[in-house]
């Protein structure tokens, strides 16, 4: 008897997360699209909405032991993880002085740790043609002052996902590392936070589905970045001419701070 293929999505319950469930549901090579987030009630929602193919699990990623439960549940399963993707993450958009060490500690653990974790755990589980889709950002290409953490997390996610992409040739699995723009999802709403400072242009806004098609897409072609729109490709190519200082203050006067 063949292994259940099972796609594995965090932060699954909105946003760019549920994008990509909507995709991999319709994959007939899927058998089971886990889904991971903490708020249970959402969860259950995908449930009712796409049937028994979803398995929800309510876990705290920011929780190395939460993480580190699921390998027990992979255990007792005879799965092959086809993809692995790791979108569960959040952002303050504000200066050092206005998040507690609690919370700038759990944003590092939620966009980093658990990420680490998670293809860790799972790489055990992998086979030739199974996919990492590991969600940095735009925000990875440059120092951004004002969002410190946030920027300075999805700069290793994207690092950490192109160096293991070589890594992981020699066993035919792709890593790759999404670099979105602003999309329209909750991640901004929580953000935002009234600070003095802090972000407040959101251009280049895109819908999150174009996002996850062209991600998948570029996984299957076994690229290590996926960087969607002309904005966000254009703030890609800047980065790489331009001086990081000049790219801050560019960044600074984008979003009218003074400092």
């Amino acid at each position: 008897m063949s292994k259940k293929k099972i796609a594995i999505i965090t932060g699954a319950n909105s946003g760019l997360g549920k994008e990509f469930l909507k995709l991999l549901y319709r994959e007939k090579e899927i058998t089971e699209v886990w889904a991971i987030a903490r708020n249970k009630e959402r969860l259950d929602q995908l449930v009712n909405e796409y049937g028994s193919k979803i398995k929800v699990f309510s876990k705290d990623l920011s929780k190395l032991e939460e993480v580190k439960s699921l390998d027990y549940l992979l255990k007792k399963e005879d799965v092959c993880i086809k993809y692995l993707i790791n979108n569960a993450g959040f952002a303050k958009f504000c200066s050092y002085h206005d998040l507690s060490i609690e919370v700038s500690i759990n944003m590092i653990d939620l966009n980093i740790s658990a990420v680490v974790a998670m293809g860790l755990i799972c790489i055990p589980y992998m086979k030739k043609g199974s996919h990492i889709i590991n969600i940095s950002s735009q925000a990875s290409f440059q120092p951004l002052p004002y969002q410190n953490i946030y920027s300075s997390t999805k700069a290793f996610v994207r690092n950490y996902t192109r160096a293991l992409h070589v890594e992981l040739k020699d066993k035919g699995i792709n890593a790759i590392a999404v670099c979105p723009g602003w999309m329209i999802t909750g991640l901004i709403d929580r953000g935002v936070i009234g600070a003095e400072k802090g972000t407040n242009n959101f251009s280049g806004m895109v819908s999150p589905n174009l996002v996850a098609k062209k991600a998948l897409k570029d996984s299957k072609k076994n690229k290590d970045i996926s960087v969607y729109g002309i904005y966000t490709k254009s703030s890609h190519l800047l980065a790489k001419l331009l001086p990081q200082k000049l790219m801050m203050q560019v960044w600074l006067r984008q979003q009218h701070i003074n400092n």
